[in-house]
């Protein structure tokens, strides 16, 4: 089968590529011996929160602290 390059580096994969492995969004991209390799993974969304979170400093306090804060009568 063949997956044509377009000029924005974008692939379409067959179908028949794509049915051959689980139902997914994303796919891990890496490079291997001159070969593009794809592997279908999950995207944890609560993960990328959580990284986020750890990334602006905030902890699960200030979290609670906004939350109660959005969620009362001001």
């Amino acid at each position: 089968m063949l997956a044509k390059l377009t000029s924005k580096n974008q692939l379409t994969l067959p179908k028949a590529v794509t049915s051959a492995v689980e139902l997914t969004d994303y796919f891990d991209v890496t490079a291997e011996n001159g070969r593009i390799v794809l592997t279908p993974v999950r995207v944890n969304r609560a993960d990328g929160v959580r990284a986020k979170l750890a990334e602006l400093g905030l902890t699960e306090a200030d979290v609670s602290e906004a939350v109660a804060w959005a969620r009362s009568d001001k």
